[in-house]
């Protein structure tokens, strides 16, 4: 399961799509849309995506860690569209025989995600809004 979706995200659903008998480890990482930025006060996200160019960059993301950490399954649903305060914006599943190569592998889906994969986010503010490319994480 790899794909974009303008309405809520199905966190069951994602994670069905890496639960195996064999794994000892199911990981499911929410990224949600925060009521704050930088100390400015933020109503709600609006998420683009080109999806012609999101979906076989996420196919290659999700091919990488098979090869990296064979075994390990990896389920990515990013949400487009206006996303409310505290509402997930991306989920990220991944499946896994150990804890440990699932969090690599989760760690390793986000931060590929962040830095190639072709969405962006515009912040409203209560007193504007702003235009936000992807980019890996700072930590936060």
């Amino acid at each position: 399961m790899l794909s974009l979706t303008e309405g809520p995200i199905d966190i069951a659903a994602v994670r069905r799509a890496v639960e195996q008998p064999g794994y000892g480890a199911v990981l499911l990482f929410l990224g949600t849309a925060r009521d704050h930025f930088e100390g400015r006060p933020v109503v709600e996200l609006r998420y683009e995506a080109y999806p012609a160019m999101a979906i076989p960059e996420l196919e290659r993301i999700a091919a990488e860690v098979a090869e990296r950490w064979p075994g390990v399954a990896t389920a990515v649903v990013h949400r487009t569209g206006v996303v409310p305060v505290t509402e997930p914006t991306v989920v990220i599943a991944t499946g896994a025989p150990h804890r440990a190569e699932a969090y690599e592998a989760n760690r390793y889906t986000l931060e590929q995600l962040k830095a190639r994969v072709p969405v962006w986010k515009k912040e409203v503010y209560a007193d504007g809004s702003a235009w936000k490319a992807n980019a890996p994480t700072r930590g936060a």
